[in-house]
């Protein structure tokens, strides 16, 4: 063969193969092409990284808006936004005091779109927390942390802790007077235990409180140790303790057998209004296996058929997409009307006066202000310890996968509302007309505030309820139903009244005009 012909051919195969490169890239990422049918969509989700996440088929009553109302695809897409632009944050700036507050300003104020980032950063943090906290009460409400699903129900309280540490270490990072003082109430509510150890005279021997303080920030003030600290755990450690979370959530999601569902889910479809969605099956097998199976499995899906099922790819991904696409237009609609508060320069010479921590620990120090051990210590155990073993207390199966589902169902939840939001606004209001113990006996022993306060009384109101409830239905489902609504009642009251009501030295007021001027 001539040489010169040999040199063009392998030149015009080169060139024939560069430009088919682009096509052969897609080819290489996305094997089976387009999805068509019911295999190839199949073959779509198993092959992808992400999507292998979901089942390969969803039930159509997993995807009803009142089933689920997106919240947990809304959590996910408020972090990924915090992800994304809190690394575009990083790139200006600089953990530590002498720079913080000036590269903040700088992003804030100089850097182009630098002030919608940061704003976008800030909504979307503060929409994760409430949609995480939305998402566990559905879970609640919906029974979805009754077998097989309780391991996951504890891997929903860890995200929900990851993400309260999250926003709360990143609260520091602007240095300015707002995020000092408020990390400085967080150090001290750390370090409550003292309360109870210096009554008992052990604190020399025994100091939790002094050690919690000291791990928090690194010393004993709010300083460049405390702040490169909390830049760590919120730009690496708690972040990816959050994706590792995340990914056991879902994956533990598909194993037990999808979103939670009424027993009779399929029958409660019959009588619905069909929708238009692809058929059960779109190819007839065209192989047969001799040998199924060798022994029985033992997850939830084991025994279940395909019917009222359809393909995730694309019914729930244009879902989760569509709650995606939501998130997105709120956190971007919110930063360009509000921006992120920026205040002076960190000083702790000049406290702030009220210094508030983030608004969803606010009823944290509205507690706090009584008892700073029970407020910020014994009362949140108790409550995380109580969310942990609600699987394990109700073991009925009767509403499971119904909102309100069980005995008393939406009537006990209504009353439970009255005595929720009743009882802290007629405790609150007692304490701030009449004070409590140490106004009335100023000698009182510490422990005695200490175990009597509007707290623990509120939390006892909540937990003699939450036993009349078991005793008037005959059941566990009917006292958790009553504690938890009760539980968030008062969380939403005592937010507000620390959020609105609390002025200077930590006063009630009913306006900010009402506020001593200066």
């Amino acid at each position: 063969m001539n040489p010169a012909s040999t040199q063009n051919n392998a030149l015009r195969e080169f060139v024939d193969n560069l430009k088919s490169a682009p096509r052969r890239m897609y080819e290489t990422a996305f094997r089976g092409g387009a999805p068509t049918t019911d295999r190839s969509r199949s073959t779509f989700v198993f092959g992808n990284v992400f999507l292998h996440l979901h089942a390969v088929r969803t039930h159509r009553w997993s995807l009803r808006w009142t089933t689920t109302v997106g919240l947990g695809i809304m959590s996910l897409s408020a972090f990924l936004i915090t992800l994304v632009t809190g690394v575009m944050l990083m790139f200006y700036y600089k953990p530590f005091p002498e720079a913080a507050y000036a590269s903040i300003k700088d992003i804030h104020f100089v850097v182009p779109t630098g002030r919608l980032i940061r704003n976008l950063h800030r909504w979307a943090a503060n929409i994760m927390v409430v949609a995480v906290i939305l998402h566990m009460a559905r879970a609640f409400f919906t029974g979805a942390y009754r077998p097989p699903r309780e391991y996951n129900w504890l891997i929903g309280i860890g995200l929900l802790v990851v993400t309260l540490g999250l926003s709360f270490t990143g609260y520091l990072l602007p240095w300015d007077q707002l995020a000092y003082w408020a990390i400085t109430i967080g150090a001290n509510i750390a370090q409550s235990p003292r309360e109870v150890t210096d009554a008992l005279g052990i604190t020399e021997y025994f100091d939790p409180g002094g050690l919690q303080r000291l791990l928090l920030l690194g010393s004993d003030t709010v300083g460049a140790e405390a702040l490169i600290r909390f830049y760590l755990l919120h730009v690496m450690i708690l972040p990816l303790a959050l994706a590792a979370l995340m990914g056991v959530h879902f994956w533990r999601i598909r194993k037990d057998g999808g979103m939670v569902r009424p027993a009779d889910a399929d029958e409660r479809l019959a009588k619905m209004k069909k929708v238009e969605t692809y058929p059960v099956f779109t190819e007839a097998p065209n192989k047969t296996y001799q040998l199924a199976a060798v022994v029985r499995g033992k997850t939830a899906v084991v025994g279940r058929g395909p019917e009222n099922t359809v393909p995730s790819m694309p019914h729930l991904f244009y879902a989760e997409l569509g709650v995606m696409m939501m998130t997105l237009l709120v956190c971007v609609a919110l930063s360009l009307v509000s921006d992120a508060p920026l205040k002076e320069l960190a000083n702790p010479s000049v406290p702030e006066n009220p210094a508030k921590a983030p608004w969803y620990f606010l009823g944290l120090q509205e507690m706090v202000s009584f008892s700073a051990f029970m407020g910020g210590i014994g009362i949140p155990a108790i409550v995380l310890v109580g969310l942990a073993l609600i699987p394990y207390l109700d073991r009925e199966k009767e509403g499971t996968g119904e909102w309100f589902g069980g005995p008393g169902g939406w009537r006990l939840v209504k009353l439970s509302m009255l005595v929720g939001f009743g009882a802290p606004l007629l405790i609150e209001s007692f304490a701030i007309r009449f004070g409590w113990l140490r106004e009335w006996f100023p000698k009182i022993p510490q422990l005695i505030v200490t175990a009597v306060n509007p707290a623990t009384i509120l939390t006892a109101v909540y937990a003699l309820y939450s036993i009349w409830c078991i005793r008037r239905y005959g059941s566990a489902r009917s006292g958790a139903l009553g504690l938890f609504t009760c539980f968030l009642c008062g969380f939403v009251v005592l937010t507000i009244i620390g959020t609105y009501f609390r002025g200077p030295n930590w006063v009630f007021y009913w306006s900010p005009s009402d506020w001593p001027k200066h």
